[in-house]
């Protein structure tokens, strides 16, 4: 049986938890989610969305949209990817999210162990906080089905890469895709795909 997830870190103040999807695609955005949830918020649900299935986080997302006190996303595109890298894409997504949100917090938690700090709110990484903290956990739900739903999307203008099905990971069909096809305006340039091809548009 897993563990409890924690409904805050800091339980007297306006806190939000931020999560990333993406990072580690060959192509298509960084996204990010910042959820403000109320203290009576309960979910038998609510997990890592890693630990959940396609169907499940599609299902939660409405929940979690609708009992939130506050939520945003954050997209940072792979263009922009290439120019700052991944890392600082990752801050920068959650940096929009949080800039989205219709409540200022008073503290962020975030998912992971770096974070380049947002205007003056104090924060505080958890390695692992998706799996720790229902904020955090509810943000990871909703960055990787906003994100899943882009690369759906964007699968129909390429179908040879399988995004629907790979949302832009390097799997070995994606990146058999990309030796057969070259790469296309999606692909992050800056990491490694296997081979330098043409861009197709």
């Amino acid at each position: 049986m897993r563990e409890k997830l924690l409904p805050f870190l800091k339980g007297n103040i306006l806190e939000a938890g931020c999560d990333e999807a993406g990072r580690g695609c060959l192509a298509g955005p960084v996204f990010a989610a910042s959820v403000i949830l109320p203290h009576d918020f309960e979910h038998p649900d609510i997990n890592d969305s890693k630990q959940l299935s396609e169907k499940k986080r599609v299902q939660l997302r409405p929940f979690i949209e609708e009992h939130a006190i506050a939520f945003a996303v954050g997209v940072v595109d792979e263009k922009e990817i290439d120019q700052i890298n991944i890392l600082n894409a990752s801050f920068l997504a959650m940096h929009r999210a949080i800039d989205a949100l219709d409540k200022i917090p008073e503290h962020l938690i975030i998912d992971g162990n770096r974070f380049k700090t947002y205007k003056d709110i104090p924060h505080t990484t958890i390695v692992k906080g998706d799996a720790k903290y229902k904020s955090i956990a509810a943000a990871s739900i909703l960055a990787k089905t906003y994100r899943d739903e882009f690369m759906e999307k964007i699968a129909t203008e390429f179908p040879q890469y399988g995004w629907d099905k790979n949302k832009g990971y390097p799997t070995k069909p994606h990146k058999q895709a990309i030796k057969d096809h070259g790469v296309t305006k999606y692909h992050r340039l800056t990491f490694n795909l296997g081979l330098e091809m043409p861009t197709l548009f």
